[in-house]
């Protein structure tokens, strides 16, 4: 059976999944491996080293056995965004079409810089006859090139690119099995993505630009330690409990300040949701990325907007009794990435 590779270029890693049957009801994850990325290589979801991302994805192909070169690659970041948008009803070819004639007010750059793409959620009957509405997806060209240029100079054919926070709801809440209207929350390395999906279908997809790497860094500059040391007390101290020891306070408080920082930019953004869809009150939380693993964050985002917080696992099947599954902090978009547009 033919498989595909889903490829997620982080800041710390790039993560490839395998998958057969991606086209079917019942996908297979058949392999799944990562390679770590030195910093500043990925910075924001965009590749700024393209020579040391194109070795690290060979080292990967190299060492996780993947037996295809086929891949859907995943972008993201500060310049990559989304807005709601209605256009008249048509074939999705038509209205990808029409978007450069449409959207240049919605830009912050000339269309021709941009690549554009649509995602229709529903349609309905407007005053001037029937509308679909959806998501314009917009990318400055040269944020997704050098993505590109990476893969290509691995060897690797990419048969599409895909936008990561879709790949995630697709992992996570899959279309064929998600009921409700959950919002996905991930925190990354550099990046968090925050996904309201209903009945498996991405509604609204915002980005913002702070993850785990921003506590170490604080950590390591307000304390005068080496980043390693500021990531191990990240790891241990998290939100804090009741056995903190005296010289851990000012870690604490460190921590509290950037995760606090973090997870009110969460809430504002879905209060900004709930001001769009006041009609379409939002049920849970599912948590997932690496950063999201912090002792305390959990209770205290659930804390903060008010709903039940549950941290979030992808939908797969694996082949093999030595398989494991992805883990959900890090290779859950990889793995919506190459279930691609069949989920």
């Amino acid at each position: 059976m033919a498989t595909i590779v889903g490829v997620d270029i982080g800041s710390n890693a790039v993560r490839a999944v395998e998958v057969s049957g991606y086209d079917t009801a019942k996908p297979v994850v058949v392999r799944q491996h990562e390679v770590p990325l030195p910093e500043n290589a990925v910075r924001r979801g965009e590749v700024v080293e393209i020579s040391t991302v194109t070795t690290a994805l060979r080292r990967l192909w190299a060492t996780g056995g993947f037996k295809t070169k086929e891949v859907v690659l995943g972008v993201g970041g500060a310049r990559i965004f989304t807005r709601e948008l209605t256009v008249p009803r048509g074939s999705l070819q038509a209205i990808r079409e029409s978007l450069p004639f449409q959207v240049q007010d919605l830009l912050p750059v000339p269309v021709a810089d941009a690549l554009l793409d649509f995602y229709p959620i529903g349609e309905e009957q407007g005053e001037h006859g029937p509308v679909v509405h959806g998501m314009l997806v917009a990318a400055i060209k040269e944020a997704v090139e050098s993505n590109v240029a990476a893969v290509l100079q691995a060897g690797l054919r990419p048969v599409h690119v895909d936008l990561g926070a879709f790949a995630l709801a697709r992992a996570i809440a899959p279309r064929r099995s998600a009921t409700g209207r959950d919002v996905i929350v991930s925190i990354g390395a550099a990046s968090t993505d925050v996904v309201v999906v209903e009945d498996g279908v991405p509604h609204f997809v915002r980005g913002i630009p702070s993850g785990g790497d921003d506590i170490t860094r604080t950590l390591a500059a307000r304390l005068q330690v080496a980043p390693h040391q500021a990531e191990d007390a990240k790891r241990a101290i998290g939100m804090g409990g009741s056995m903190i020891r005296p010289e851990e306070r000012p870690a604490l408080k460190v921590i509290y300040e950037v995760v606090g920082e973090l997870l009110t930019n969460i809430h504002s953004t879905l209060s900004y949701y709930a001001n769009l869809r006041p009609q379409a009150p939002l049920q849970r939380v599912l948590l997932t990325g690496g950063a999201a693993q912090l002792p305390g964050l959990p209770t205290a985002l659930g804390e903060l907007v008010g709903l039940p917080v549950a941290m979030a696992e992808p939908h797969v099947v694996t082949a093999g009794r030595n398989r494991k599954a992805p883990a959900p902090a890090s290779y859950s978009t990889a793995y919506g990435l190459a279930l691609g547009s069949h989920a």
